[in-house]
């Protein structure tokens, strides 16, 4: 059964912006080509946020891309480049990325925060903002 990942990362800084752009990119084709890839997608949101939704036909795969080069140096990047960042996984009967809503309602019920140096006070009380209307609109990669 097909293994989702969401992410949610919020950039701290301005200064950041064009380092995480360009990763995010990276990062979104070599998830494309991975083995065991179904989807990649990201998602801008207001005030310097962004989501990533993938689908892998299983945890294996979602793993072995996660240890792998790009993914592996802009992770070790993120806790000074992010105040924000949560994560939540789960397993789903369809090989679709689940709406960017319902990424959202699974990111609050039941996601975890990830390590960043200098957390926002939302970080710290792990309130995650609602995805803006107006910014529903995958940026990197569509569902394949």
């Amino acid at each position: 059964m097909p293994f989702v990942s969401i992410t949610r990362l919020r950039v701290r800084r301005w200064r950041y912006l064009p380092q995480i752009l360009i990763q995010s990119f990276r990062a979104a084709r070599q998830a494309k080509r991975a083995a065991g890839n179904l989807a990649v997608s990201v998602l801008r949101d207001a005030d310097r946020a962004f989501w990533t939704r993938t689908v892998w036909r299983d945890e294996a795969a979602m793993r072995s891309f996660m240890q792998s080069d790009v993914h592996r140096r802009i992770m070790a990047r993120l806790p000074e480049w992010c105040d924000e960042a949560a994560v939540v996984h789960w397993v789903q009967e369809a090989d679709e990325p689940p709406s960017w809503r319902e990424a959202y309602r699974r990111l609050q019920k039941e996601g975890r925060r990830s390590r960043v140096s200098h957390p926002s006070e939302a970080q710290r009380r792990f309130e995650i903002r609602e995805l803006c209307e107006i910014s529903q609109e995958d940026w990197i990669g569509r569902p394949k």
